[in-house]
């Protein structure tokens, strides 16, 4: 039998007291052509050391200055593709435990068509085992990305089937090498949020797929990093998908989606978060949301067409 070489790519900052459960599970694989490596995203915690004694058979590399989710993992993904000469990398959080099946089941999916560019699986609760978190992102007709399939239903199996998605959340996805070679890895303009909502998008208009299976599966902490409700990540959430629906939809699509944007997403959400005295989060939400706005003013991707 044919075994594809998978690089593991674990992306880490300041978590090395999440890494034992995360490493020791994907160790626990019995996929025949693997190696797992930590990148180190300018850490202060001493994560080179610790997986160096810890983890013989795991690589650590060390990036001296925090690059953010997307600089990071593009980092691991060069050296997995063009020094490794890997045919798939495993993208993956540290704050997981993951199935002793998870690569290989993975690997059969992804095998099966050369333009499959991500593969992923089941994503459960870490805290509730038999919850689920996702299963895949729906498709809306206005943000085109519609949230999480399948978020806090007890899995009864009901999607137990291999099944092509829209999207899909990147707490684990395999990428097949032919996808990188020809579009690059993540946008470093987003630094948090969305860079999977982008990076899926160039792969979608290059003809790759989304696939889902449902015989890997993984148990999410969740946000253990950045934290659910932190200011920056409701910066980002605020800001970065405005800029994927200004580089992709027409100006008809995209004044349809601001307007919504702006109202829920923005408006009212600041409002909820002021009502709380959360005035740091609701402050954050108004300057990413102008963020978007001014990146797209810089980058010619927003005219008058685009707003009335």
């Amino acid at each position: 039998m044919n075994f594809p070489k998978v690089i593991v790519l674990v992306l880490s900052y300041n978590g090395k007291y999440l890494l034992e459960d995360a490493l020791n599970s994907y160790l626990k694989n019995d996929y025949a052509n693997y190696q797992i490596m930590v990148i180190d995203n300018g850490s202060d915690d001493g994560t080179v050391d610790y997986v160096n004694e810890n983890f013989k058979n795991i690589l650590v590399r060390r990036i001296e200055k925090n690059q953010g989710y997307s600089g990071g993992f593009n980092f691991g993904l060069n050296i997995a593709f063009n020094e490794m000469n890997a045919d798939y990398a495993l993208i993956t959080n540290n704050d997981v435990v993951a199935d002793k099946d998870i690569i290989s089941e993975l690997v059969k999916v992804a095998v099966t068509d050369d333009k499959i560019g991500f593969t992923t699986g089941k994503v459960y609760f870490n805290e509730k085992k038999d919850t689920l978190q996702t299963v895949g992102m729906s498709y809306d007709p206005v943000r085109l990305n519609g949230g999480h399939i399948g978020n806090a239903e007890i899995d009864k199996g009901q999607y137990d089937k291999v099944t092509e998605r829209y999207f899909a959340d990147d707490v684990f996805t395999m990428v097949n090498k032919n996808l990188y070679k020809e579009i690059g890895g993540y946008d470093p303009e987003f630094v948090l949020q969305a860079e999977q909502f982008d990076w899926q998008m160039r792969a979608k208009e290059k003809g790759y797929k989304i696939m889902f299976t449902p015989h890997a599966k993984l148990w999410h902490k969740e946000s253990m990093t950045i934290g659910k409700h932190s200011p920056a990540k409701l910066y980002f959430d605020a800001r970065n998908p405005m800029i994927v629906l200004m580089k992709y939809v027409d100006a008809k699509a995209f004044k349809k989606y601001l307007w919504l944007h702006f109202k829920k997403d923005t408006l009212r959400a600041s409002l909820v978060n002021l009502k709380h005295f959360y005035f740091r989060i609701a402050l954050n939400i108004w300057l990413g949301f102008f963020s978007g706005i001014m990146w797209g003013i810089k980058n010619k991707k927003l005219t008058m067409k685009h707003i009335f």
